[in-house]
């Protein structure tokens, strides 16, 4: 029962991160592109209501996954949040008034199918226990040292497609590392109550790095187009769950000749993004309008 509810409010939660990923985006795309990382972004995005209103679905998302995480395991809940992207179309069409296309419709079968095929194949079981502070600060060493390679990485370059994915893949293992510790910092209010909840340092780290993940994310947003943050975001927030699940909740998947499956599911959730982000209402929801192909804004515009 609780297994089910969790994939019910994990549902809920990347519904709720597709509006904020509307409004943010259409947010962002009002300021113009920097070659620079933008410390004063956030702070022009606040003077956005529409920015705001975003933030609002990010609290909600925030709510909905603490307790899916609360019910479920890392690697069930978080390859879920790959359902965003869809949610996104489906919620920005409606915004927009305007009809999901026939390849919009494939993008989104091909998430589906290779995200429940990809669980099915993996059968992500629960762990057995709670980390010690050993394992999560090695976890915590090697998260960060790919975010900075990845963002010193993006920096390197000019505006464009790798400096997009850099800073989205940066932003998915910002992602990752913050669903597991809400996942412990839950944890800590159920066996300790809400003193329990504010006394562990996991509740203030998941702040601190939630935040700058939202932050890699509006600059791969602002970098380049969104064809190549967004599989970046979306293929890696799965993985890297996953993998954190596996190593530091000693949840389990299958190997063996399961990888295939599994492996091939991965393959056709990345292909659905690709699909995806490469369409004209991809284009108008949730890419910088100066990142825009010229083939999409061609097809937008007719």
């Amino acid at each position: 029962m609780e297994g089910a509810l969790s994939i019910v409010f994990a549902l809920l939660a990347a519904a709720s991160n597709a509006l904020a990923t509307v409004l943010q985006r259409r947010a962002a795309r009002t300021v113009p592109v920097s070659e620079h990382l933008r410390l004063g972004l956030a702070v022009t995005l606040l003077h956005r209501r529409v920015w705001l209103g975003g933030m609002a679905g990010v609290i909600g998302a925030a709510v909905f996954q603490a307790v899916a995480l609360s019910l479920g395991a890392l690697s069930v809940v978080q390859p879920i949040f790959v359902l965003e992207l869809p949610f996104a179309l489906l919620i920005g069409g409606v915004v927009l008034g305007r009809r999901l296309s026939h390849r919009c419709w494939a993008g989104v079968v091909c998430i589906v199918v290779g995200l429940g095929g990809g669980l099915a194949a993996a059968a992500p079981s629960p762990g057995t226990g709670h980390p010690r502070l050993g394992p999560w600060v090695l976890v915590l060493i090697c998260c960060c040292a790919a975010i900075v390679a990845l963002v010193a990485v993006a920096l390197r370059r000019p505006a464009g497609a790798v400096r997009a994915s850099g800073f989205g893949a940066a932003s998915a293992i910002g992602y990752a590392l913050t669903a597991a510790l809400i996942k412990e910092a839950t944890y800590a209010w159920q066996v300790g109550g809400i003193s329990g909840f504010f006394l562990a340092w996991q509740t203030y780290a998941f702040a601190v790095v939630g935040v700058s993940a939202l932050f890699l994310l509006e600059n791969a947003v602002q970098s380049g187009p969104i064809t190549a943050s967004q599989p970046a975001l979306t293929l890696g927030d799965a993985l890297v769950s996953l993998s954190l699940g596996v190593t530091l909740y000693g949840e389990h998947v299958r190997g063996g000749w399961w990888l295939l499956p599994e492996v091939l599911g991965a393959a056709v959730v990345l292909c659905g993004a690709v699909l995806l982000t490469s369409q004209p209402l991809a284009q108008s929801v949730v890419a910088h309008p100066r990142q825009r192909q010229p083939a999409a804004r061609t097809a937008a515009d007719s």
